[in-house]
């Protein structure tokens, strides 16, 4: 690191950027833990339920986490962290490639899913290894950016980068955060997977 070089002291407050990334990544384990217990407990007696429910969450996946939350990370994290910390390269390749195979992972999801609804129990199977693997491959890229990435954020970077990662990063405002009301468009989105979801998400039983 050059002169930027500035290391945080432990009484500065945390940054809103870490706070909202963390709050998403909490958001988006406690949909995959639903979405496994969902999975487990199959369609059951409510069959067109069961579907719309699966259907809202993975479109809740491709719509926030893949488009808002890690677009910004690519283009306004960490491209500072790897200037400042080339010690993180690495780490960050292999998180940009998890970027790069995410949306098309989860468009994959939606239709096998599809396929299961339509085509019925022999298309099951399918569905089901896919998303164990996604599920563990989710699970380690925010493993990987918690352990490596974010606290080399938090120990180099400046105050001026904070300000304007800041800036960008307030507005996500993932309604599943529980922080913030969904915008119109998506009210009925969130609605369906609160009353629907079992928990941690939702309120389904």
């Amino acid at each position: 690191p050059g002169a930027r070089h500035c290391v945080r002291s432990d009484t500065m407050k945390i940054p809103e950027t870490l706070r909202v990334i963390r709050d998403e990544h909490n958001a988006l384990a406690g949909m995959l833990q639903s979405l496994s217990l969902l999975i487990r407990r199959g369609p059951g007696d409510e069959r067109q339920r069961f579907f719309d429910t699966l259907e809202a969450m993975l479109f809740y996946i491709d719509e926030f986490p893949e488009r808002l939350h890690h677009t910004k990370e690519s283009d306004l994290l960490f491209p500072r962290v790897a200037k400042l910390a080339p010690q993180t390269t690495g780490a960050i390749a292999r998180l940009e490639q998890d970027h790069a195979k995410g949306e098309p992972a989860v468009r994959e999801l939606q239709h096998l899913l599809l396929a299961w609804k339509i085509l019925g129990e022999s298309r099951r199977g399918a569905f089901v290894e896919q998303f164990g693997r996604y599920i563990n491959f989710y699970l380690e890229h925010m493993r990987l950016e918690e352990q490596e990435i974010l606290p080399a954020a938090e120990r180099y970077l400046s105050a001026q980068d904070w300000a304007e990662l800041d800036q960008a990063f307030a507005a996500n405002r993932d309604p599943l955060t529980g922080k913030y009301p969904p915008d119109d468009i998506y009210e009925q989105l969130f609605k369906r997977i609160v009353h629907d979801a079992p928990a941690p998400i939702g309120l389904g039983g």
